[in-house]
């Protein structure tokens, strides 16, 4: 089946609020097998409205509508659609009083705008609505069914696993094919470089649609199938994946969409190993992806943002004379922040940033972008030196941040140091 998906309303046409619904909705479409072929956006003009549920109708098998359902004058969903299908509207009474209900249970009485939200296309299908006061539809205009939900992200989640997933199955006739994706998530190349390094394979596969998508810092690579038999498809993906494994290496680090942060966390727990962290220009980045991981507790000890020189003395022993000598931001400096940070926690291995983030602060010698990571472990203490020339500060910070955990997994898995993608200077 091909489905459209339309949003409306003024808000999302202007920009003021970003439509966070279709991008919610395509992803649990593509699941259920039906192909996402075109995105809309109209505002609230009713004749633009009705043009849009026009044109989708002479398209689509099926199209999903969020937003317009509400009581005011200019939510006008309902009587586009109306207009579409050439019906009127009728008022329905088991929604009236399911919203009387609903304002009965805050102590309050029905508002008299808000009866227009019990009037539906004659001919159409109530969809409940079981926590907001927006009752959403299904109705048939030519060969197309139109869901129209209401637009509060939590309600139109909450109605289209309830009402419309359900429905699918019978509107394809009792047979769908299903989708599957399988996404490879990569650090250490740009998105051309990937890209030119995967051309033949997607000649070799043409039933496997392989797109691209830089999910800053990382270049993820995402495969796509359709088809019937769901073991066959497995098979498929992972021939494919380990295909696009071989050819781009160590620089994947993660075949399930799993973050930098949480792969890192992976290795770690597996090897029943815990890590401190001493951050300097990342500024508590990488403590706070690693937190993000449900289970951290098991491997993550200690967080210190030692971003004077003073803390870094204090907190983690860094020496005076190194920091005369050397500078903060030196491999001499980030692998006495390790270290301390490793001594200080008991942990088993402990990485350490110092970085110019910019966008000042940079000298000939050190230009903004460059970033010192330590490392410390049972085997010592070592370091390394990158530098990232693009982007601003905020992007900086992540990608020091990531190039860190990286040299972390790496270490790990004993592999060698990243190398592929940007400057690298090594250290001993």
């Amino acid at each position: 089946m091909k489905g459209e998906i339309l949003a409306t309303g003024d808000e999302i046409r202007s920009g003021a609020l970003i439509d966070s619904n279709s991008a919610y909705i395509a992803e649990r479409l593509e699941r259920e097998g039906v192909e996402v072929v075109r995105h809309h956006c109209v505002g609230d003009d009713l004749g633009s409205l009705t043009d849009v549920f026009q044109e989708i109708a002479r398209r689509a098998d099926i199209a999903l509508v969020t937003g317009g359902l509400g009581p005011t004058s200019d939510d006008r969903t309902t009587e586009a659609a109306a207009r579409a299908a050439g019906v009127g509207l009728v008022l329905n009474a088991d929604a009236l009083t399911a919203i009387e209900m609903f304002f009965e249970r805050l102590g309050r009485t029905l508002p008299p705008s808000n009866r227009k939200q019990a009037f539906f296309p004659d001919g159409s299908e109530i969809l409940p609505n079981p926590i907001g006061t927006a009752p959403g539809f299904k109705i048939q205009i030519e060969t197309c069914t139109f869901f129209c939900l209401p637009g509060v992200p939590v309600e139109m989640r909450k109605m289209l696993a309830s009402e419309v997933i359900p429905r699918l199955l019978s509107l394809s006739g009792g047979h769908r094919q299903i989708s599957m994706v399988r996404t490879l998530s990569t650090f250490g190349a740009t998105e051309s470089m990937v890209g030119e390094q995967l051309s033949d394979i997607i000649a070799d596969f043409p039933d496997i649609q392989i797109g691209y998508r830089a999910k800053f810092p990382e270049i993820q690579v995402r495969l796509y199938i359709r088809g019937d038999d769901a073991a066959e498809m497995v098979n498929h993906l992972d021939t494919v994946a380990h295909r696009v494994t071989g050819r781009l290496g160590d620089r994947v680090f993660s075949s399930d969409n799993r973050s930098m942060a949480a792969t890192v966390g992976d290795l770690l727990a597996d090897g029943k190993a815990t890590l401190a962290v001493a951050e300097s220009c990342t500024g508590g980045l990488i403590s706070h992806w690693l937190t993000n991981t449900a289970g951290s507790s098991r491997y993550f000890l200690f967080s210190g943002v030692t971003y004077a020189n003073a803390a870094k003395m204090d907190v983690l022993g860094v020496s005076e004379t190194t920091l005369a000598s050397h500078g903060a931001v030196s491999p001499e400096t980030v692998r006495e922040m390790a270290a301390g940070a490793r001594r200080v926690a008991h942990a088993t291995y402990a990485i350490a940033t110092s970085g110019i983030a910019g966008p000042d602060g940079g000298s000939d010698e050190k230009p903004v972008g460059t970033v010192c990571v330590g490392l410390a472990g049972p085997d010592g203490v070592t370091s390394r030196q990158f530098y990232f020339p693009y982007g601003n500060r905020r992007a900086k910070k992540k990608l020091f941040a990531m190039a860190a955990l990286d040299t972390l997994r790496r270490h790990i898995l004993g592999m060698e140091a990243l190398d592929v993608g940007m400057k690298k200077i090594t250290s001993p």
